[in-house]
């Protein structure tokens, strides 16, 4: 009971953070190269591949695999922008892929309802745009090649 209760409580606080968590099926080297690739098809810019376990790396630290890939298009980034500049400290988009501490290979990313609950912006057409589009991305993205 004590340990279903800890999960009910983790689900409940990564809705409560916007925070949406997907398991892949692939390691997370295999994840992170999927992403990039159906990004890519999707004409959406690759802005930066984050390597935090590299990171941690090169100063003598452990980190189990972890990559944030940042992306996004201008065109919708800046139509929300244009609503309210502080945006831009949300987007581009990203997703966070990591390996758990169960070993497996988890897919993290914000809803886009969170930017408009955080920021003065009326788009709910690319807001369900976003939510759509990531949901696709990362359900893709999670599906490993034989």
């Amino acid at each position: 009971m004590k340990k279903l209760l800890l999960v009910l409580f983790a689900v409940l606080s990564l809705q409560a953070n916007g925070i949406i968590v997907k398991k892949s099926h692939c390691d997370t080297y295999q994840t992170v190269q999927n992403l990039k690739k159906i990004i890519k098809a999707k004409g959406l810019h690759i802005f930066a591949v984050i390597n935090h376990s590299g990171n941690a790396k090169a100063v003598g630290m452990k980190m189990r695999p972890t990559v944030m890939i940042v992306f996004g298009k201008a065109e919708l980034g800046t139509k929300l922008m244009q609503q309210d500049p502080k945006v831009g400290l949300d987007l581009p988009l990203r997703v966070l892929v990591y390996e758990d501490k169960d070993g497996s290979t988890k897919m993290a990313y914000r809803d886009g309802s969170w930017l408009k609950n955080k920021h003065v912006i009326d788009a709910p057409k690319i807001i369900q745009k976003i939510n759509k589009g990531m949901d696709t991305i990362t359900t893709q993205a999670g599906i490993c090649q034989k």
